[in-house]
C-alpha cells in the first residue's frame, strides 16, 4: 500500500544516522514533503469520516450549549413560579390573619373564626403545594425535552462512528488516473 511506503520512507528519515552528538538531523522540507504525500493517499472515507466527527462534535457542542440555555431558564422559571406562591401563600395568610383577628373581636363567633382560620390556612398550604408541584412539572418537562436533545446528538454520534468502523470492507474504487500511471 502506497501510504504504509511513505510511511516507511518517512520513519527511515528519522532513524537517519545520528551525528557525533547523538543528535538526528532531520530536513524540514523532506518532511513535510512525506507528511504531504501520506496526506495525498489517505483515502477519502477517512476524510469524510473526520468532517464527520467534526461536525458531531459540533452537534454535540449545540445540543450542550442549548441545555445549558434550557436548563438555566428552567431554573429560573421554577424559581419565579416558586417565589409567586411565596408570595401568594403570605397574602392568603395575611388575609387569614385579619379575618381570624376580625372575628376574635366578636367574642360569640370566636369558634367559627377559628376553624374558618384553619381552612384559609389550609387552603393556601394546598394552593402552595399546588403551585410547588406545577413548578417541579415543568422542571421535569424541561429535562425530558433536554433528554430527547441529547439523544438525536447521541444518534448522530453514534451513526457517525458505526461509519467508521474498520468492520466494514470498503468497496472496490476504480484506480484514478495517477494510480493507473503508477502500475
Amino acid at each position: 500500500m502506497d501510504i504504509l511506503r511513505q510511511l516507511e520512507d518517512l520513519k527511515e528519515m528519522i532513524d537517519a544516522p545520528r551525528d557525533f552528538l547523538g543528535f538526528v538531523k532531520l530536513d524540514r522540507d523532506d518532511i513535510n514533503i512525506q507528511i504531504s504525500k501520506i496526506r495525498a493517499s489517505l483515502p477519502q472515507e477517512l476524510k469524510n469520516a473526520a468532517s464527520t466527527m467534526r461536525e458531531s462534535d459540533r452537534i454535540l457542542e449545540d445540543a450542550r450549549a442549548d441545555a445549558a440555555n434550557i436548563l438555566e431558564s428552567a431554573r429560573k422559571e421554577s424559581e419565579r413560579i416558586q417565589a409567586e406562591a411565596r408570595t401568594e401563600a403570605e397574602r392568603t395568610l395575611d388575609q387569614a390573619r385579619l379575618q381570624q383577628e376580625r372575628m376574635v373581636a366578636e367574642s360569640e363567633i370566636l369558634k367559627l373564626s377559628k376553624a374558618q382560620s384553619e381552612e384559609i390556612r389550609a387552603s393556601a398550604d394546598r394552593d402552595a403545594m399546588g403551585m410547588r408541584r406545577g413548578a417541579e412539572k415543568y422542571a421535569y418537562d424541561v429535562l425530558t425535552h433536554l433528554e430527547g436533545v441529547v439523544g438525536k446528538a447521541m444518534t448522530a454520534i453514534e451513526r457517525g462512528k458505526s461509519e467508521m468502523t474498520p468492520d466494514k470492507t470498503p468497496e472496490k474504487v476504480p484506480p484514478t488516473g495517477r494510480e493507473k500511471a503508477r502500475t
